[in-house]
């Protein structure tokens, strides 16, 4: 068991509109345009195909603009946002996965338009399925059998940055809320994506 303090999190995944708002100077050389999705379909469908690195670019501008601390989750707050605040929930709003979750199954291996599928307990979409988010927390097997109770933050190092929540081609076990999934910070295959948090004012 962990606990996390107070926070703010989006209630959809980073879409390709606001992508190309903040970073309106990323021109993607292989489709002529400001936006790095494979799946480029419309501004409500989430940012794919960005590393862990391009979130970092990403929030740096976004924050410069805004004057706030946005951030990536730490995967102890993904998980606690992600079941409903701290339920047990095989997927993110429940056990009906096709009622919660695009995954390989529902959604012909493409990601949808965020919001699309039934909110989990806190309003929150897509925490399962459509595209794969980003965390803040460097990844190790068994970092919660020894972590902090309190706010833990992820391993001082490590090779690869932890993912969470699984897309639209995976399997349903693999859009499970206990999934833990990592890879190269700077890898950025079609599956991954973002959503961010702020702290709640002290």
């Amino acid at each position: 068991k962990v606990c996390v303090d107070g926070f703010w999190m989006g209630k959809y995944e980073v879409t390709q509109g606001e992508w190309k708002q903040i970073m309106g100077t990323f021109l993607n050389l292989f489709n002529g345009n400001f936006n790095p999705s494979c799946c480029n379909k419309g501004d409500e469908y989430p940012v794919d195909s960005v590393s862990w690195n391009d979130c970092q670019d990403f929030i740096e501008k976004l924050n410069s603009r805004s004057n706030q601390d946005f951030r990536l989750p730490t995967e102890a707050q993904w998980e606690y946002a992600a079941r409903s605040g701290g339920k047990k929930q095989k997927y993110a709003g429940g056990d009906d996965v096709d009622s919660v979750a695009w995954y390989s199954d529902n959604s012909d291996r493409q990601n949808q338009e965020v919001g699309t599928k039934s909110p989990n307990g806190l309003g929150i979409y897509d925490m399962s399925g459509n595209v794969a988010e980003w965390c803040s927390d460097w990844y190790t097997p068994y970092y919660y059998s020894n972590s902090p109770k309190n706010n833990p933050q992820g391993p001082g190092h490590g090779h690869n940055r932890v993912h969470r929540g699984g897309h639209s081609g995976d399997i349903a076990r693999s859009v499970r809320t206990i999934r833990r999934e990592s890879l190269f910070p700077c890898s950025g295959g079609s599956g991954m994506g973002m959503r961010l948090v702020i702290k709640t004012e002290e």
